[in-house]
């Protein structure tokens, strides 16, 4: 799972109000969440990690910690993590944060990372709910815009990842896992790439529907759209893999662009929303 600026944009985002303490311990439950399923990952792909280029560094396959110490510590973590979000936020946030931690293990980790090319758009949903679990941390609800969150950062992961696999090819090659330049081609994955790219590129205009999001998104938005379409088709267009990618950083800063962006009209929002719920409280039951 991803943490941040997803969270915050779901914790800013909201229409209502928590108060300051409890924003930071909703943050401290996703970042152990998300601590917790990659320390288990590391646990449970101890046998190749020590074999990448790309991840022989980390603390398992250096001997910085054992595996079993990592599987504990992924446990104590994850344990932690829900115990604080429930205290501290809303049945659902926790729900939803579970199923997070065990889709991220158990579905993408044990499963479909060493089965099918599809582990990254599959698995990308476990990094794409955070700002959704942020949403529902201070209101029990799943609304629009916290969908609209998930969604660019669902179909942001694949290119994101493929762009790092067609780099790290010899990687995945190595170890038999089958990321889609291995089973595919390199040539499909570009191509599949700049697909994703242009409908990540219409989602990031979705939230446009909702009236408490201005033109200054829009703005920010297009343009930091252009950058990315045309590192898509730069990749595209080249004929190596030695050059890393860049397409890591423009949906992240179009979420943080959107977060500000909400948090400006905070005030506003709240109000409307407020009015809203009693308006619903005052309806009839039928």
């Amino acid at each position: 799972p991803t943490p941040s600026p997803a969270i915050l944009s779901g914790l800013v985002g909201s229409e209502m109000c928590i108060r300051d303490r409890n924003y930071f311990f909703v943050l401290l439950s996703i970042t152990l969440g998300a601590g917790s399923s990659a320390a288990i990952n590391m646990w449970f792909d101890e046998d190749i990690d020590k074999t990448m280029e790309r991840t022989k560094t980390r603390p398992i396959p250096l001997g910085i910690i054992s595996k079993s110490e990592a599987l504990v510590f992924g446990l104590l973590t994850g344990i932690l993590s829900l115990l604080i979000m429930y205290y501290y936020s809303t049945p659902l946030a926790t729900a939803l944060l579970l199923f997070t931690i065990l889709f991220y293990i158990v579905i993408y980790t044990f499963w479909l990372k060493r089965t099918t090319s599809l582990n990254i758009v599959i698995g990308g949903a476990a990094g794409a709910i955070p700002p959704i679990i942020g949403w529902t941390a201070v209101i029990p609800e799943i609304s629009f815009l916290s969908i609209m969150m998930f969604l660019i950062i669902f179909f942001w992961t694949p290119p994101h990842f493929w762009a790092l696999s067609v780099y790290r090819f010899n990687d995945y090659e190595k170890v038999k896992v089958p990321m889609l330049p291995n089973v595919k081609s390199i040539e499909d994955t570009k191509n599949q790439i700049v697909y994703y790219t242009v409908i990540l590129i219409l989602l990031s205009y979705s939230p446009l529907f909702s009236n408490l999001i201005s033109y200054i998104y829009f703005i920010i938005a297009s343009l930091l759209n252009i950058v990315l379409l045309l590192n898509a088709l730069k990749l595209r267009r080249t004929k190596e893999i030695e050059n890393k990618p860049r397409l890591k950083i423009t949906p992240p800063i179009i979420i943080i662009f959107f977060m500000e962006n909400l948090s400006s009209n905070l005030p506003r929002n709240i109000e409307a929303t407020a009015e809203l719920i009693n308006q619903r409280d005052r309806a009839p039951e039928s």
